[in-house]
């Protein structure tokens, strides 16, 4: 576990250190596209973020192959570097696509190839375990048309799904927290050695999301774009390769003692194309419902529109930050609970105190008259939107304070009337970030010259 966590440290100060020059480098690139119908952001804000994200993998990777115990895994197969084979092609087109554009049939021919580049490496799907048939094996043709599509549907779903602050890397990172636990259990409970790697990859991936996630948090500084949606979408769909298509179930019956009990652990991985429905279950419904949406409309499956979950949130009254943590809880939720149903354990009940919270938190979100506050003594160490508003004496503003809550309300109507030249800025999609600067203080009166 501390090579684990040494991994996971280092793939995030990488990612995190190089999130800031890479900033700069986008601003000085011009990879700042104008403000299109469907976002939410109110500014341009740069993109290319998954330019720190591949550094933060290649040194994850880097300082694993020289640790004693994960050094074994680039030794015995060759995984690692099938995957940063693959990693390397999907991040060259995005970073092509965040800069100049590039079509959608184009994007989905280079996720086909690299895909295609980390069958020939061996990172494929070789067999998958039926519940009622037991164990299939693949032809080589079979193995590849599935190891794609699990890598096509698994990169589109993460991308579908970043389209508010922070909402990818967030939710990656809590699907590979999930997926670490499950393949840390399958190595080191049950000692099948081929589920390694994809422990490997879950490590490496929260790492990744977690020194992004701090620049991307509402209101993002950088966007990762597609070249670090598509490559977080990758590492993920990698990692549930490996596990699926290398772990053999004879040896699991063995190490659990019996067929039933080899099905219950093996529910997460009976079929690779449900991996990601467990694991990501939100992006992907997204993906779904976003196909059946556009076709529905005649409208192609890769026009972008403003229907996706994060978007519906919005429309319903939700805050930015409330729509992300909404998404988080319910990521969260699904992804934990898979794992939970393996487990028989002491340990068990970790798992479900996180599905349970989960779920408090979810319903807490959810009502409508809710909102995420910290105590008094916490606000000094979170962000001015978390904390509480404290009316303002009318002795030292000289206003009245009737309002709804004690203070002084003044209506966007009454603003506008008051300033004839400027449209009033709703503060509801974005938080309460304006366009351009804008004076402290309202417009000085005209007064009257004596008579």
């Amino acid at each position: 576990m501390r090579e684990y966590l040494l991994t996971l440290c280092v793939t995030a100060a990488v990612t995190y250190l190089l999130t800031g020059p890479v900033r700069k480098f986008a601003i000085v690139a011009g990879a700042m596209p104008e403000i299109r119908a469907r976002d939410v952001h109110r500014e341009p804000t740069p993109r290319l973020g998954g330019i720190a994200m591949f550094g933060g993998l290649c040194a994850g990777l880097l300082v694993a192959a020289h640790l004693s115990n994960l050094g074994k895994v680039f030794e015995l197969g060759n995984e690692p570097r099938a995957l940063l084979s693959g990693a390397g092609l999907i991040w060259i087109l995005g970073v092509l696509d965040d800069k100049w554009g590039v079509d959608a049939l184009v994007k989905l021919g280079g996720q086909m190839i690299a895909a295609g580049v980390m069958v020939l490496q061996g990172l494929t799907i070789l067999w998958i375990p039926v519940p009622g048939v037991g164990t299939v094996s693949l032809t080589s043709m079979q193995g590849t048309l599935l190891t794609v599509a699990l890598v096509v549907i698994t990169i589109n779903a993460v991308n579908f799904v970043d389209g508010l602050d922070g909402l990818a890397s967030g939710m990656v990172c809590i699907a590979a927290a999930a997926f670490f636990l499950y393949a840390y259990r399958l190595w080191f409970g049950h000692n099948v050695e081929a589920a390694a790697p994809a422990t490997l990859f879950a490590a490496v991936l929260m790492g990744m999301c977690l020194g992004f996630l701090p620049h991307n948090m509402h209101p993002a500084r950088i966007f990762m774009g597609d070249s670090g949606s598509m490559l977080i979408g990758l590492v993920l769909a990698a990692g549930a390769i490996s596990i699926t298509g290398q772990v053999d179930p004879d040896l699991l019956y063995q190490q659990v003692g019996g067929e039933r009990n080899a099905v219950q652990t093996m529910v997460p991985v009976y079929i690779p194309l449900l991996l990601p429905l467990t694991v990501i279950a939100v992006p992907v419904a997204d993906l779904l419902l976003a196909i059946v949406r556009r076709t529905w409309n005649g409208q192609s499956p890769f026009a972008a529109d403003r229907g996706h979950l994060h978007h519906r949130l919005l429309e319903l009254g939700h805050s930015h930050s409330r729509a992300v943590l909404i998404m988080y809880f319910w990521s969260a939720l699904i992804g934990f609970g898979t794992v939970a149903y393996s487990v028989h354990s002491a340990s068990v009940w970790i798992l479900l105190l996180i599905v349970a919270l989960s779920a408090v938190g979810l319903v807490l979100l959810l009502l409508p008259r809710v909102k995420p506050r910290a105590p008094r003594w916490a606000e000094a160490f979170v962000p001015p939107r978390y904390r509480r508003r404290r009316a303002v004496p009318a002795a030292a503003t000289g206003e009245s304070t009737a309002g709804l809550h004690g203070a002084t309300a003044v209506s966007e109507e009454e603003a506008a009337d008051e300033e004839p030249g400027r449209e009033p800025v709703p503060a509801g999609l974005h938080g309460a970030t304006a366009i351009g600067d804008r004076s402290r203080f309202s417009h000085p009166r005209k007064i009257s010259s004596p008579r």
